[in-house]
């Protein structure tokens, strides 16, 4: 795939300070990216710098082959974009929010409309003013103005941000959707990780501005995890088993082992099955995006 995202050596200051420093990467078309930081890390502020709303102090930015700064306009019209304030009109109704912007979009699709509503369980609240929706109701409503025009790149800063569980998984199943079933680039901000690891393809690290790592978390995972932690509920006795398994854990029937390679997994359990023991369930406990994320992080910070 041909990359539709391309920065390099990006610098941004705001007042003489700091922001972002020599941020280079790329996106591919059709991958789901997740630029993972912590608050204040700089990952709103790429985002403008993606669209043009905002100028790099220096390097370059790509997007679909336009320059933000100067084609800005260009980019914009081939994208969703939802941030904070999802640039909603909170005197104008739910549904003419969106008739508004369609038409900006040059989408007059009455059906697209109340289908998205209906989608995002905003349908019986259509008709009522902006301003007196809940957080989560305007952050769905802000998705959708973001989706309205099958947009080829989607910017989501937060997406999640107000949503209750139901709203939360409404949201990531619609990216899952969007993305298999038109292709739809998309380039998502968040630091509530375990909420993205099913969605995202690829991960970009932002700390103190910077991208420390990237890679698919199957590449991550082979670059820092050097051991296995892996938790087993199981009537097995230890001390029948291999002392190769090293036992770090053990609370009734559960035990924590920690192997050396992901390969003596399937030996260990085949182990506890020969002995006739059983096994009600395993879970692999460090290899989670969470795992990863403190892991890449600490050492970076080690090798400041």
């Amino acid at each position: 795939m041909a990359p539709i995202i391309q920065v390099e050596g990006i610098q941004k200051q705001f007042d003489a300070r700091p922001v972002l420093h020599d941020v280079s990467f790329t996106v591919n078309k059709g991958d789901i990216v997740g630029l993972l930081g912590p608050n204040g890390s700089g990952k709103t502020t790429i985002i403008r710098l993606l669209n043009g709303v905002i100028e790099a102090t220096a390097g370059k930015i790509l997007v679909n082959n336009w320059d933000p700064h100067s084609q800005g306009h260009e980019i914009r019209k081939i994208s969703g974009i939802l941030t904070d304030g999802a640039g909603l009109y909170h005197e104008m109704s739910g549904v003419d929010n969106l008739r508004f912007f369609g038409k900006l979009y040059g989408v007059n699709d009455e059906t697209r409309i109340q289908q998205l509503l209906e989608d995002f369980q905003l349908a019986d609240h259509q008709q009522k003013k902006v301003g007196t929706y809940s957080t989560g109701m305007k952050r769905r409503l802000g998705i959708i103005k973001a989706i309205l025009h099958n947009p080829t790149i989607l910017f989501l800063d937060e997406p999640t941000n107000g949503l209750d569980p139901e709203g939360i998984q409404m949201v990531l199943q619609n990216i899952h959707t969007l993305n298999k079933q038109y292709g739809t680039t998309i380039f998502l901000c968040s630091h509530i990780l375990h909420l993205i690891e099913s969605v995202c393809t690829q991960y970009l690290f932002l700390d103190h501005g910077t991208i420390i790592e990237s890679g698919t978390k199957s590449e991550l995972e082979t670059k820092y995890i050097k051991e296995i932690s892996v938790k087993i509920e199981t009537n097995a006795v230890v001390n029948e088993l291999n002392p190769l398994y090293k036992v770090v854990k053990q609370d009734g029937s559960y035990i924590t082992f920690i192997l050396q390679t992901k390969e003596q997994l399937p030996r260990l359990l085949e182990e506890i099955l020969k002995k006739q023991f059983w096994i009600h369930h395993v879970e692999i406990q460090n290899r989670d995006l969470e795992s990863l994320y403190f892991q890449i992080r600490g050492v970076k910070n080690e090798d400041r």
